[in-house]
């Protein structure tokens, strides 16, 4: 038996079937994207913040952690500066469905019947709807109607209490959080080697008209990629959002799902 983990790709498969084959353990799957995130962070952070709060949920609710999607749904332009920046790499939506249908599936033929989608990419979003509709649909062809996904944004679980401490000057809404206090103060507490802040470029929020237009015109997105300045991000803000999103989460999880046979043994 290999070390203790909540990553299921770091068990043996033995190790791992014992966990899953009941149905009863969650399987939590980290959804992101490559994309770039200012100046002054890696283009990888929405990959990083989902896997982590996964991890953080996963200790707590006895589940496991799935490998995360590193590639998601096109940058677009109002909600994380547009697809048009060199190093954002990025899926068609047909892509991320069938792959997302294809991954759910696999896990429900281990015997997993609780799955939780963790998204860091705003984007995603209606794509992991789809993707599980047609997971389930076909699921439901063969016989298997016992499946259960939770989809969640990490952002949601952020209440009106600790958006007051973490923009004292106002929030001006997660449309142009992208680059800004929220993502780059969890990067500061988790990852604090990642983030240069003296290369953050400081500028005003952007502001976009009530209508989209393609292609994309890159001059409406602000040179730095960042929708919003990151200047007032701090760890200490970090340690507000690792705490009341991991705690809304876990209370999720422990809502909709059965609470795992393995975990309720050990207390």
């Amino acid at each position: 038996m290999l070390g203790s983990t909540v990553f299921a790709a770091e068990m043996a498969w033995p190790d791992y079937q014992r966990r899953v084959k009941d149905g009863d353990v969650p399987v939590l799957i980290p959804l992101g994207s490559m994309e770039q995130h200012g100046h002054h962070m890696p283009m990888h952070v929405d990959v990083l913040l989902p896997t982590e709060f996964a991890r953080r949920a996963a200790e707590q609710t006895g589940a496991l952690v799935a490998p995360p999607f590193t590639y998601g749904y096109k940058s677009h332009q109002k909600s994380g500066g547009g697809n048009f920046f060199p190093g954002t790499t990025s899926l068609d939506g047909a892509s991320l469905v069938n792959a997302l249908k294809d991954v759910v599936k696999e896990f429900v033929r281990h015997g997993v019947r609780n799955l939780c989608i963790v998204n860091g990419h705003f984007e995603n979003s209606w794509f992991i709807t789809e993707g599980i509709d047609l997971a389930l649909r076909e699921l439901n062809w063969a016989g298997i109607d016992d499946v259960k996904v939770m989809v969640l944004s990490y952002w949601d679980f952020v209440d009106q209490a600790s958006i007051e401490k973490l923009y004292p000057k106002g929030f001006l809404g997660w449309d142009i959080e992208h680059g800004g206090v929220l993502e780059t103060s969890l990067m500061l507490r988790l990852h604090p080697d990642l983030v240069s802040l003296k290369d953050a470029v400081e500028h005003a929020p952007a502001t976009f008209p009530p209508y989209d237009i393609y292609p994309a015109k890159p001059e409406w997105t602000p040179a730095s990629g960042s929708l919003s300045s990151p200047r007032e991000a701090t760890a200490e803000k970090g340690d507000i959002l690792l705490d009341v999103c991991t705690k809304g989460i876990v209370t999720a999880i422990n809502a909709e799902f059965a609470r795992p046979r393995a975990l309720s043994a050990a207390r």
